[in-house]
């Protein structure tokens, strides 16, 4: 069912908008898929077997509060395993769907030993009817940046969950040296153009009311040398000339320097939606 009311806005068509670059053109990513194999494959080999992103232990304790032991979880788009891996110690069956070949082998070879494990190769939000069986738990975490028929993917994970449909997505504030910029020296910048609230009301035009819950999280960046720090978090400035002065004016309040390195911490969040399927 989907709600028809006094709300005359068209949510999936706000996110569609919101996958298009500053210039209101779609990246090259979104729309080709060799090129979001290739990013796949070159970030996988950058990566040390098995390593995953220290915040996501944080996000993972509040997911697991939704499983059981005997559950069989689907994840959508498990990319290089931060929720993936732990999944794997707590539940009784675990499929993973992704569209990149290379993640799937990378997941494949870092669990060999782990026969309940199973992987299909295929665009979520275009999976065939009969492609994967109902599972316990659906879950999804910042996994939904290209999908353009947003709804087709959220109507996949209501239809393929039994238990319990899970979205997880990073969110806000933006590093906020860049809120500096913005407000004081008045620069453009590229603040997040998609958010968790999306979702929220996607939802609820599928006559859905989903819970939402918000994770408190810390990340510290390393740099090994001022210039590193400095060119890095400049990339988000949309104006074709800035002056360099504004940036470490900007920066300041932020940065440690430790043993020739350079520290920055920067306090964001989680959202997590779920929803029990209708």
């Amino acid at each position: 069912m989907t709600r028809k009311g006094p709300l005359a806005i068209d949510y999936e068509a706000l996110w569609q908008e919101g996958m298009k670059d500053w210039h209101g053109q779609m990246p090259e990513r979104m729309v080709d898929d060799q090129l979001e194999e290739q990013f796949w494959a070159q970030s996988i080999k950058r990566k040390k077997t098995g390593q995953t992103d220290p915040y996501a232990a944080k996000i993972f304790q509040e997911i697991k509060k939704n499983i059981q032991p005997e559950d069989s979880v689907l994840e959508i788009g498990p990319g290089w395993g931060n929720y993936t891996f732990p999944l794997a110690e707590n539940v009784r069956q675990l499929t993973c769907v992704d569209s990149s070949d290379s993640i799937l082998s990378y997941l494949q070879n870092c669990m060999q030993d782990q026969q309940h494990v199973s992987y299909i190769h295929a665009k979520w939000e275009s999976l065939a009817e009969n492609e994967v069986a109902a599972h316990d738990i659906v879950i999804g975490v910042n996994c939904f940046y290209r999908m353009y028929e947003i709804k087709s993917a959220l109507y996949q994970m209501n239809r393929l969950a039994k238990k319990r449909a899970i979205i997880g997505m990073t969110t806000g504030p933006i590093q906020p040296h860049y809120e500096i910029l913005y407000k004081k020296y008045g620069y453009d910048i590229k603040f997040p153009r998609r958010d968790y609230i999306e979702f929220l009301n996607l939802l609820y035009e599928m006559d859905i009311y989903a819970n939402c819950e918000i994770i408190p999280l810390e990340r510290v960046y390393e740099y090994e040398s001022y210039e590193q720090l400095v060119t890095t978090q400049s990339k988000k400035i949309l104006n074709t000339t800035f002056d360099r002065a504004h940036v470490e004016e900007s920066l300041k309040p932020f940065i440690e320097e430790k043993n020739g390195h350079y520290y920055y911490r920067h306090d964001f969040h989680a959202a997590l939606v779920s929803w029990e399927p209708k």
